[in-house]
């Protein structure tokens, strides 16, 4: 008999704490770095994200000087994150609407809103979705969100934690309502640890898993 999910994706992070340990991220970041350093993950990997942050850093001293700036210039210091020509007017035009509405660029109030207001109001940005907001909900403002990147997406999939042909946006919801929320920072970054080290996208080390005897794709590889 199948394990209801609630119970798998209990044995999925006890197994995960028992094999790693409580993960600890880096220093969080305040909500707007976190923000701009997310968009500038898209599609590059966390080294690449890290040069432009911190060349984009570099070359102004100010998020309203990053805001006001000539956009070649904002381009040219992201350039190492990929896509610069994308993410660099969509930076700008996202820190533009935040001081419209806000006044300034300060997320802090962010904190007190109800949980899906401040989702809803994070992505009705160009360039946030879910895994964005998540991230700043989480990592940055301590609310229970649950970021689903593609680690986590098809670490779940191959599980069997999610149904197989979920979109990536109904996983966050649906992953949410799995792990009970004081778990979701170790839950996240345990299993983006997995994917990148054992369950990888091609060849995975299914031999080496804490998860193996759990998993639909392992247990379909072995028959």
């Amino acid at each position: 008999m199948d394990m209801p999910l609630s119970e798998l994706a209990s044995e999925v992070l006890r197994r995960l704490m028992d094999f790693y340990g409580q993960p600890t991220w880096r220093n969080p970041l305040p909500p707007v770095d976190e923000l701009i350093s997310t968009i500038l993950s898209q599609n590059t990997n966390d080294s690449n994200r890290d040069r432009a942050f911190e060349s984009l850093r570099l070359r102004f001293p100010t998020w309203e000087a990053v805001r006001d700036a000539d956009p070649a210039s904002v381009v040219a210091a992201i350039r190492p994150a990929g896509l610069a020509n994308q993410k660099g007017p969509r930076i700008q035009q996202v820190l533009r609407e935040i001081t419209s509405e806000r006044g300034s660029l300060d997320l802090d109030f962010l904190k007190n809103l109800p949980l899906e207001e401040a989702r809803a109001w994070l992505m009705k940005f160009k360039g946030v979705g879910p895994k964005t907001a998540a991230i700043v909900l989480l990592f940055s403002l301590g609310r229970p969100a649950f970021p689903v990147d593609t680690h986590i997406y098809r670490v779940t999939g191959r599980i069997g934690l999610r149904p197989e042909k979920m979109t990536v946006e109904d996983a966050h919801t649906h992953l949410e309502k799995l792990f009970p929320p004081e778990t979701y920072y170790a839950a996240h970054l345990n299993i983006i640890r997995l994917g990148r080290e054992i369950c990888a996208a091609r060849k995975p080390a299914c031999e080496r898993c804490p998860l193996r005897s759990l998993c639909n794709y392992a247990k379909a590889l072995e028959n």
